[in-house]
C-alpha cells in the first residue's frame, strides 16, 4: 500500500489576506484545514513549505520582478495561518523562492527508499509555488500518483489558477476537487 504525503504550500497570512492576499485564497483555508485534519487522521506524512524572505527582499531577483514585500521572516505575514491546524507531527521547509530546495532534498530522500508514495499538493499560489513544487515531486517520482486538489488551491488570478491546473494535467498530475479522492481507495 502506498504511503501518502500531503504537501501544504505557503498557507501564510501574506498570501491569504495580507500583502498578496485575495478572496480566492481566503476561500480555500477551511478546505485546506480539513485536508490537514484528514491526513493526520490517516497518519499520512504532512509537510509545509513556508515562503521566507529577509529585509533585503526587494534586491533579490524575485523582489525585482515582484516588488511587493511579503513573507518577511518573523512577521505576522510570514506565519502560517492560525486558521490551520498544525498536526502533532509535521515538517516545515522554508524557501526563498518558488520551489523549495529543502523540499527537493526531502523528496529525493523518499525516492531513494524505493517505496510507493501518493503525493497531494495543495496551497498557494497554484500558478507559482504549487506548480513549482508539484513539478519537483513529478521530477523525482515520474511514476507516482500525484494529486492537486483544485478546491484547496488558489492562483494569483482565477485564470492563472486554471492555466496552472491545465499545465499540471498535461504532465499527468491528477486534478481533483475537495472530497473526491479516488486514489485513497486504490492504495
Amino acid at each position: 500500500m502506498a504511503q501518502k504525503v500531503l504537501i501544504v504550500v505557503d498557507m501564510q497570512n501574506d498570501f491569504i489576506d495580507g500583502a498578496l492576499g485575495s478572496k480566492e485564497a481566503a476561500s480555500i483555508v477551511d478546505h485546506v484545514a480539513e485536508k490537514i485534519r484528514e491526513a493526520e487522521e490517516h497518519q499520512d506524512t504532512i509537510v509545509f513549505t513556508q515562503d521566507t524572505h529577509d529585509a533585503n527582499y526587494l534586491s533579490t531577483e524575485e523582489g525585482k520582478n515582484l516588488p511587493i514585500p511579503h513573507c518577511i521572516r518573523n512577521t505576522k505575514g510570514w506565519e502560517i495561518s492560525d486558521r490551520l491546524p498544525l498536526p502533532k507531527e509535521y515538517t516545515i521547509f522554508h524557501k526563498e523562492t518558488f520551489g523549495s530546495s529543502a523540499l527537493s532534498e526531502f523528496i529525493a530522500k523518499l525516492a531513494r527508499t524505493k517505496e510507493d508514495y501518493v503525493f497531494e499538493v495543495i496551497g498557494l499560489c497554484t500558478d507559482i509555488c504549487v506548480l513549482s513544487n508539484a513539478v519537483v515531486v513529478k521530477t523525482f517520482f515520474p511514476n507516482a500518483h500525484i494529486v492537486v486538489d483544485a478546491a484547496c488551491c488558489a492562483g494569483v488570478t482565477p485564470q492563472s489558477h486554471d492555466t496552472a491546473l491545465d499545465a499540471m494535467k498535461a504532465i499527468q498530475i491528477e486534478i481533483i476537487h475537495q472530497g473526491k479522492e479516488p486514489w485513497r481507495n486504490s492504495t
